[in-house]
């Protein structure tokens, strides 16, 4: 293990995570999961060495606790996605309902409330690497009332011609809703689909998701099936 800069990494080669965390104790468990997996790890106690260390060491994965001392969680997050499309996960208290909705909706991909199991959050990334890293979808467009949702530009068009490029997660979720036009999808399939694991009980991320693609995209008929999931409308 070496340190530059006030960050400390690991020397492993299936690539690195950047893990912002001001709690030693959990870094350290942390560290050890992920290093018996073959990654690289950079540990930043701070929202500033993370954000310098994402810049710098460019991840693969990003796990970001909310609850840091001096620029918290919610701006290092809106930092890091000005500057990278990294997957980030974040690690959140139990009480921190409306931190992990914001984080959600400003570009996070994901969350996990404190305590977790190291092994969960390891599924967890390797679920988000498995689904950011996929080969590409062949380029096709898909038309849905009048707008066009591109995969090989990863855009939506409307019919005026404005383009809207919604998040990398975001895209991933309205083109397999339009996929399976007309289908109910419930929670369990999207996460499964679109996130890459099985459903345990959380649905609020694609809830917060589905609220994010309304609003940017709001023709599109992304609808509600009470008590079960959504659907894309014609």
């Amino acid at each position: 293990m070496g340190a530059r800069g006030g960050v400390q990494l690991t020397t492993n080669s299936r690539g690195t995570v950047v893990l912002i965390e001001d709690e030693e104790a959990i870094a350290d468990l942390v560290r050890m999961y992920f290093e018996q997996e073959g990654f690289r790890v950079v540990h930043a106690p701070t929202g500033e060495r993370g954000i310098d260390a994402v810049r710098d060491r460019s991840p693969r994965v990003v796990l970001l606790d909310l609850g840091l001392p001096g620029i918290d969680g919610i701006e290092v997050c809106r930092r890091i996605r000005s500057i990278s499309d990294v997957p980030v996960i974040m690690l959140t208290a139990r009480d921190a309902e409306v931190d992990k909705i914001v984080g959600l909706e400003i570009g996070a991909d994901d969350y996990v409330t404190k305590p977790f199991s190291p092994r969960e959050l390891v599924a967890r990334v390797r679920a988000v690497l498995r689904r950011s890293e996929e080969a590409p979808r062949a380029a096709s467009v898909i038309e849905i009332a009048g707008w066009e949702i591109d995969s090989g530009r990863r855009e939506v068009r409307g019919p005026g011609g404005e383009v809207v490029r919604p998040t990398a997660r975001e895209f991933d979720l309205v083109w397999y809703l339009a996929e399976n036009r007309g289908l109910v999808l419930s929670r369990g399939q999207i996460l499964e689909a679109v996130w890459g694991y099985e459903y345990l009980g959380e649905t609020r991320t694609v809830d917060v998701h589905i609220r994010q693609l309304r609003k940017k995209l709001e023709a599109l008929p992304i609808e509600t099936a009470w008590g079960v999931g959504y659907r894309m409308g014609d």
